[in-house]
């Protein structure tokens, strides 16, 4: 091992070197004493740098690169999170207003009936729920709900509350084949009762076998002793198909219900009665068909008898114009038969004054 006093002298007379070529460098200026050393020295180590520079730069370059890609990637995803926050805005804005019109229009449905609801959106359906066609809403016994409410929205009846939970509440719709439900017949007023039959119509039975029905007639909830499960006047749908009577003390409808049950969203849970029956004020007003333009041609008396004039005098034109012709023509037959008769006594006298 070496002595630590002749390294630490060593390496104080190298910086010492160092500091006077330095000093005499600076000194020199331009005619620097040093400038050969130095130019003998990039001639011998020039080469040298040039080959480490060429083997070091890829190296470096690449680590610059996965550096700016790194950066580069961390905006692109910092753009991506951007564009997908302001494209979740826009369809959060598209989704509230479809639940804004939702909500208006079932507000008027309550308003038309009287009837006190409290708003819910649906969380589940279908699936979640077993093999019934059920719905969950994300309102429960804290907001007021009990079992036997009646469910509506904007387009007339959901179904009625089966099942209460803190937070939640189970619906059974009106689509599922254990629901059923009296109706009312709009302006006769003949009464029956509604049974689900899935993504089908529904089928009412009518209690009079001989009530006049038709395609298009609309029904509404009867009500329930004390409103429970259903309020009076909620629309059901319209009668779609009606089965012959047969002399059957019941009468077959199928009706298409006003709400689409694979759409629900937002719904709302009687939870106030009205204070009497609305009876058909709630249905939605009939659409009007639109008339069928009629073209209808009408010939006046006038302009038939000028057409009939016209005619008869075309007739007797014509008819005139062959009797003048038929004259002239026997008129010219007639010259020409007096024409030769004439001519003959001219030849006989010829003859006689010849035999002279």
């Amino acid at each position: 091992m070496r002595d630590t006093r002749e390294s630490r002298l060593l390496l104080v007379l190298l910086v010492a070197i160092a500091f006077a070529l330095i000093t005499v460098d600076i000194r020199g200026g331009e005619d620097s004493p040093v400038d050969g050393a130095r130019g003998a020295a990039a001639a011998v180590f020039g080469p040298i740098e040039n080959g480490v520079s060429t083997a070091v730069d890829p190296v470096g370059n690449a680590i610059a690169a996965i550096r700016d890609s790194g950066e580069r990637h961390d905006r692109l995803a910092e753009l991506e999170r951007e564009n997908a926050a302001l494209k979740a805005k826009l369809g959060s804005d598209d989704r509230n207003r479809s639940r804004l019109a939702q909500l208006n229009k079932m507000l008027k449905v309550a308003g038309e009936g009287q009837y006190g609801i409290k708003g819910a959106e649906v969380i589940a359906i279908g699936a979640a729920q077993g093999f019934s066609w059920t719905i969950t809403i994300d309102i429960g016994a804290g907001d007021g709900i009990k079992r036997d409410m009646t469910v509506l929205n904007g387009d007339g009846l959901v179904g009625r509350v089966t099942t209460v939970g803190p937070n939640t509440a189970t619906v059974l719709l009106a689509s599922d084949p254990d629901f059923t439900v009296g109706t009312r017949m709009e302006g006769s007023d003949e009464l029956g009762f509604a049974s689900g039959q899935g993504d089908r119509p529904l089928r009412v039975e009518l209690l009079n076998g001989k009530a006049q029905i038709k395609k298009g007639d609309r029904l509404v909830t009867f009500g329930s002793q004390a409103d429970k499960p259903f309020v009076p006047g909620v629309p059901v749908g319209v009668v779609s198909r009606v089965d012959p009577s047969g002399g059957d003390l019941t009468r077959t409808l199928y009706v298409t219900p006003f709400v689409s049950f694979s759409k629900l969203d937002i719904v709302g849970v009687v939870v106030q009665t009205p204070a009497k029956d609305p009876r058909d004020t709630v249905l939605p007003d009939k659409s009007k068909p639109t008339p069928t333009p009629t073209v209808t041609v009408t010939v006046t008396p006038g302009a038939a008898n000028a057409e009939n004039s016209q005619s008869t005098e075309n007739s007797q034109s014509t008819e005139n114009s062959g009797s003048t012709e038929n004259s002239e023509s026997s008129e010219s037959t007639e010259s020409s038969e007096n024409s030769g008769s004439s001519e003959a006594p001219t030849g006989g006298e010829s003859q006689q004054e010849e035999d002279q």
